[in-house]
């Protein structure tokens, strides 16, 4: 019987490294383990090349423990067979393509992956507004595929509204924040009209796989999309998939959208929300005619939870401008 795992993700992936090489015939090579400073998680991550026959050695990543979500559907969209790698199908695959990968390692119950080390840096390197729109673009490949793999079969599970909600006005009655006051008021109005939103947000089609974490640290750039393909238009490709869940679509944009709260002038005018609505038009996909009071009512609910995560979200330009969106919005979000 194997001995405990070790806690630290790193030492536990240094000790099972050697029975991974075994297991796959030899053909991954000694391991270079890192910790990117956009990552999530408590993955141990490495770098290293997987031998082909009579091929180059393909550069790969290696991730481990991997939970079950990101597991499933990194397996899913990215599955490649060693003989279609360099096909072209391969090549425009949302999600990096994965060349092996297992649910056990040693003995243990752990999901590892060995994925394409795609070169591109993050959108976070050299973020603009192209950038922005290329994301986009992305998540609607990632929700295209996504879907035709298996149609959602779930609902989400949502945060505690109320809890979070009543947190939040805690902390403004503290003082703890800038415009205090303005916060109390605000969140007081929002916490009488919460059955009303929180009824019509649960309410919404829950027909798109979301990626749950859309933000431009979370997209690498591929350098070899293949003509004619839809990732040919910006080379993206989606990482970290562990807070993939079934929902609306909105769901996304309105997640990206947030990133940018205090810093709008970063989007140049782009509007996630409307540009993810067109790109779903232009594919044929649906788009229900709710959906931009849908956008309110989360924009809403979200921005009313911003004191109750001040350490992580307590910028004093993303609280303003949460403050002013439940302003803005909660009137309309409540209209008939």
């Amino acid at each position: 019987m194997p001995g405990d795992l070790p806690a630290d993700p790193q030492s536990l992936a240094v000790s099972l490294c050697p029975l991974l090489r075994e297991q796959s015939d030899g053909r991954l090579s000694p391991v270079e383990w890192f910790r990117a400073a956009w990552q999530r998680g408590g993955a141990a991550t490495g770098f290293a090349t997987w031998t082909q026959d009579n091929q180059p050695p393909i550069p790969v990543v290696l991730k481990l423990p991997v939970g079950p979500v990101e597991y499933r559907w990194t397996s899913l969209l990215g599955a490649t067979s060693h003989d279609q790698w360099n096909s072209a199908q391969a090549r425009a695959t949302p999600t990096p393509r994965v060349i092996a990968q297992g649910t056990a390692l040693g003995g243990f119950d752990l999901a590892w992956l060995i994925m394409e080390r795609l070169p591109g840096r993050p959108l976070t390197q050299h973020l603009e507004p192209q950038c922005i729109h290329d994301l986009l673009i992305a998540a609607c490949d990632f929700h295209t595929s996504a879907v035709a793999i298996a149609p959602p079969d779930e609902h989400s599970i949502s945060p505690d509204w109320e809890a979070t909600i009543g947190k939040a006005r805690e902390i403004v009655r503290a003082g703890g924040i800038p415009e205090a006051q303005k916060w109390n008021e605000a969140i007081h109005r929002v916490q009488k009209a919460l059955p009303t939103l929180r009824s019509r947000w649960e309410a919404r089609p829950h027909n798109v796989w979301c990626h749950g974490d859309l933000h431009p640290g979370n997209a690498l750039r591929r350098d070899d999309p293949p003509p004619g393909s839809p990732t040919e238009r910006h080379g993206c490709v989606l990482i970290d998939l562990a807070l993939v869940h079934a929902g609306h679509w909105i769901e996304d944009a309105l997640y990206l959208e947030r990133q940018f709260w205090g810093y709008p002038e970063m989007l140049d005018g782009i509007k996630p929300v409307s540009v993810l609505a067109r790109l779903r038009r232009e594919r044929g996909l649906p788009v229900d005619d709710d959906y931009p009071r849908l956008s309110l009512i989360r924009r809403v609910l979200a921005a009313s939870c911003a004191p109750a995560l001040v350490e992580r979200e307590g910028n004093p330009r993303y609280l303003h401008a949460a403050l002013h969106n439940i302003e803005q919005f909660l009137p309309q979000a409540m209209s008939s």
